[in-house]
């Protein structure tokens, strides 16, 4: 039995106002997912961007080199090509030429079937103030849980 892989973009969700969700499939290569199985990729610094031919990338996401990997490795930081529906992949290319949004990873996981596939979501950029607001929400919801804990 293969464990779970579940690696998150915590940050996203505190730099974006995340708008539409998405579950898109990666091309990769056989030390690829090799790598993604043992829980050695990052997503904390990538972004989705659409190539000349409308095809969706994601840019910046890092995978160690596998372990047991020859002369056959692959590049740790190199783009890769992101599987969507046709009509998806049109919805997300107009709204990030029109509005200026952008796609963001949020969650790369293995399915079922062993496939890796990767969350993503439109999302705009938030402001400093908008920032501040979810820190003091943050920490109000728990010195209320404090208190009700206490109080009991």
């Amino acid at each position: 039995m293969q464990k779970a892989v579940n690696i998150k973009n915590n940050r996203a969700r505190f730099e974006f106002e995340l708008l539409d969700h998405y579950t898109a499939g990666i091309v990769l290569t056989g030390t690829e997912i090799k790598s993604i199985r043992l829980s050695k990729a990052r997503i904390a610094d990538s972004f989705c961007e659409f190539n000349e031919s409308g095809e969706l990338f994601v840019v910046n996401m890092s995978i160690d080199l596998y372990a047991h990997g020859t002369h056959y490795n692959h590049q740790p930081k190199a783009t890769r090509k992101l599987l969507l529906n046709r009509k998806e992949l049109k919805k997300l290319e107009k709204e990030v030429t029109s509005s200026g949004f952008t796609i963001v990873p949020l969650r790369l996981y293995l399915n079922e079937k062993g496939r890796a596939k990767l969350d993503i979501a439109l999302a705009k950029g938030k402001k400093l103030y908008d920032k501040r607001e979810n820190i003091k929400d943050r920490d109000n919801k728990r010195d209320l849980d404090r208190i009700k804990k206490n109080f009991k």
